[in-house]
């Protein structure tokens, strides 16, 4: 593909976008952060443009420009990215594991973000604080080891034995799973680490994540932004069940 990738999404967060982000520095790809760049306020501005007149217009940040396409949603956008990238097979079977994987991911993080925003994202956390402990204890009690032991089984039944989802090649569902760990232990570090112990398959394979070259170098620069109270990941140290 002789197209450079335009990634539109909110410059100061890591969000979902980082999840494309992972796949597109993992590959090595020809990519730019249109937000991110010298005139950041021009970037956002053609974000919204495109949010607000495009003929399919996304209904919200990450999307993907490649050529004439124009794609939106985590999960979609690294289901035309993963063969590209080879990231993912182009055998149709492995393709649809991959993205219903990813699509269980994404509700992960749904429910992870809910927690501090229960009754609406346009609500202060502070206006909901009394639902989030709630919430908060129902989340690192039963939901986060109920999704943690489920991915733990898929590496477990992974194909020969192989170190990733898919066996012996890494995917995008590996870096995905990388991210979604990070984001766990950012924003629950006590229920995840206790937790997180059932799971060895699982931290292995965000640590394997972690040491491939290219996201080692990005990981450690400054492209990777920190975690911080405007993400979908947020510390709020009184809903981490320890």
């Amino acid at each position: 593909m002789g197209y450079r990738y335009e990634l539109y999404y909110w410059p100061s967060i890591q969000g979902r976008g980082e999840f494309v982000r992972l796949a597109l520095e993992d590959a090595g790809a020809d990519y730019v952060d249109v937000a991110r760049g010298k005139r950041k306020g021009m970037g956002i501005a053609a974000m919204m443009k495109l949010m607000e007149n495009a003929a399919r217009p996304p209904f919200a940040p990450p999307f993907l420009k490649a050529g004439r396409l124009l794609i939106a949603q985590t999960s979609n956008i690294l289901f035309f990215l993963g063969p590209r990238l080879k990231l993912a097979p182009r055998g149709e079977a492995d393709r649809l594991w991959l993205h219903q994987l990813q699509l269980t991911i994404a509700d992960f993080v749904a429910e992870a973000h809910d927690v501090h925003h229960p009754i609406a994202s346009s609500l202060y956390y502070e206006d909901q604080k009394a639902e989030a402990l709630r919430k908060a204890r129902h989340f690192t009690r039963e939901r986060l080891p109920k999704y943690l032991g489920y991915f733990e089984r898929v590496l477990a039944n992974a194909r020969r034995g192989g170190n990733w989802v898919l066996g012996a090649r890494c995917s995008y569902v590996d870096l995905s799973l990388f991210q979604l760990l990070a984001g766990l232990n950012h924003a629950f570090p006590s229920a995840t680490r206790r937790h997180q112990r059932k799971f060895p398959r699982l931290v292995a394979l965000a640590e394997r994540v972690a040491a491939r070259p290219r996201l080692a170098a990005y990981l450690a620069s400054s492209r990777r932004l920190p975690f911080n109270d405007q993400d979908v990941f947020r510390r709020y140290p009184e809903l981490d069940d320890d």
